[in-house]
């Protein structure tokens, strides 16, 4: 029995698309108006809100790679054993990566994300 490649309906590409805009969108705000604007950073060395946490979290997961890790990671499971999930889960860590400074890794995961299009799908119909 021959299996389709991966390619998601057109139901979940609205869904998918949805979700890495969003990622991508989050990613942008965190970078130009948490991360590279110094009067933030100056009032964060006084206060202690909810975006000076965000801002330290971020700044403590991209040192240590995590958005390009968890999308270069996400992108070999989708390689592996391509599912909706895994495909949209990783979209939204390479885009976060990739605007974030994990672009590196990002890259490689999002040509990985490319490459998981020719990769044979059981959930395809037809």
């Amino acid at each position: 029995m021959a299996h389709r490649s991966f390619l998601p309906s057109a139901r979940a590409a609205n869904v998918i698309i949805a979700l890495g805009a969003f990622a991508l969108g989050w990613a942008i705000y965190v970078r130009y108006a948490l991360l590279e604007q110094s009067s933030v950073g100056l009032a964060c060395r006084t206060l202690e809100t909810l975006t000076c946490e965000t801002r330290a979290t971020v700044i403590a997961l991209f040192s240590q790679s995590a958005f390009g890790i968890a999308a270069l990671i996400g992108a070999i499971l989708q390689l592996i054993r391509p599912s909706l999930i895994m495909f949209t889960l990783a979209l939204m860590a390479t885009c976060a990566g990739l605007v974030v400074y994990n672009n590196n890794l990002a890259g490689l995961a999002g040509g990985l994300l490319l490459i998981s299009f020719a990769r044979p799908w059981r959930g395809a119909r037809g």
